[in-house]
């Protein structure tokens, strides 16, 4: 177990003299742990203390030491589907993180517990419930996880990334269903002028953004070597693509580089940069990403990770195609022609482009981190009852 220090910011107390506190539980993923953090800091900008909790495995275990923030780290598993014979320990481990769960409760004594989706939030979640405490959670994709079907029907929000989850659920008589998005920051489409200086551009030429997400996606980056391979240099005559490989991949790929026209980028903070200059953007479909791309109004070609957890990505994208927000193409099959003609036929066809950037923000939700830090507020102000019943 670790635990960082309280985070800045004024705490405001309620009748009792004391400081209103959060518990935020999510990680094992960035998917799951970047929506903890920005709520975490949206509450503690209204004067909350904040305390995060996740798993020891997952990647807050690096993010967390780096944050001015409360944490606690637990020996959180994922349920294995594959490698079934791993779950066999379950019965014990989750002995020990219940009871370590019910030390960090009465330690921290909280307001409200807020989970943030995957197997860190769930036992946490599921006991603070079970004491009466005021809790809710948060599902991204349009496919519940399971940490989310167990709880909706315990806990008193659910909040929704995407209203197609909605059907998969079974809440309580007391739980009220939001969809609010994704919680993601504001898109800041003032920075285009600097952003287009940033990356050299100096025409009108189209700007594709390729990413395949912070780890990278070694499929998309083979697609696009193959597909400037076939094009032996002439893309630079016609687009501009930003080319985000991932962390230690670019020098596998840097051989490609062709600035302005073709721009190998290992890692690209902020993101808002790219979205910024971006006339289309082809990526992964996570639901962090759906929801930026939808927020800036970006027409987007989305090709899920197959290995995906319940092919969740996969529901994700054919939602956004539903809606005629994206272009919906699975990676099985797909070979760099095929792809590179999707892209270039996209470009040339205005129509099209500007129909699913309409359709794109008719899904944003731009307030959507506002709108759930009012209701965890609200949420809040029930008294919760420190019980360990």
């Amino acid at each position: 177990m670790m635990a960082g220090q309280p985070g800045r910011g004024s705490e405001t107390g309620d009748t009792a003299g004391r400081p209103r506190r959060v518990l935020i539980a999510g990680g094992g993923t960035g998917g799951h742990l970047m929506p903890a953090l920005a709520i975490a800091e949206a509450m503690r900008s209204a004067g909350w203390r904040v305390a995060m909790v996740g798993a020891e495995r997952g990647v807050e275990a690096v993010v967390l030491p780096t944050r001015d923030l409360a944490y606690t780290l637990l020996p959180f598993e994922p349920i294995y589907r594959r490698q079934w014979w791993r779950n066999l320990r379950w019965p014990w481990l989750a002995l020990r993180i219940l009871r370590q769960v019910g030390g960090l409760l009465d330690r921290e004594r909280p307001d409200l517990v807020m989970g943030t989706g995957g197997y860190v939030s769930g036992p946490v979640v599921w006991l603070a419930a079970r004491r009466r405490i005021p809790t809710a959670i948060l599902e991204q994709d349009a496919l519940p996880g399971l940490a989310t079907r167990w709880l909706a029907g315990r806990v008193d929000r659910v909040f929704l990334g995407a209203p197609e989850a909605a059907p998969h659920l079974r809440p309580g008589s007391a739980t009220e269903v939001v969809v609010t998005g994704s919680p993601i920051l504001r898109p800041t489409p003032e920075r285009r002028p600097a952003a287009r200086a940033r990356f050299g551009l100096l025409d009108d030429r189209p700007v594709v953004l390729i990413t395949g997400g912070s780890q990278g996606s070694l499929a998309i980056n083979e697609l696009v070597a193959g597909w400037l391979e076939l094009a032996e240099g002439t893309l630079g005559d016609r687009l501009t693509i930003l080319w985000i490989t991932g962390r230690n991949t670019g020098d596998r790929f840097r051989r490609w580089q062709a600035p302005p026209a073709v721009q190998v980028i290992e890692f690209l903070d902020p993101m808002a940069d790219g979205y910024a200059v971006a006339d289309l953007v082809v990526g992964r479909a996570g639901m962090m990403t759906i929801a930026e791309i939808s927020a800036w109004g970006l027409a987007s070609i989305l090709i899920p990770l197959p290995s995906a957890a319940a092919d969740h990505q996969s529901k994700n994208a054919a939602a956004l195609a539903a809606a005629g927000a994206a272009i919906h193409l699975p990676q099985a099959g797909l070979d760099p022609m095929r792809f590179g003609e999707m892209i270039t036929g996209l470009l040339g066809d205005p129509t099209r482009l500007t129909g699913l950037r309409t359709a794109a923000l008719r899904r944003g939700r731009p307030e959507a981190l506002t709108t759930i830090a009012d209701h965890l507020r609200a949420l809040a102000s029930r008294q919760p009852t420190f019980s360990n019943s």
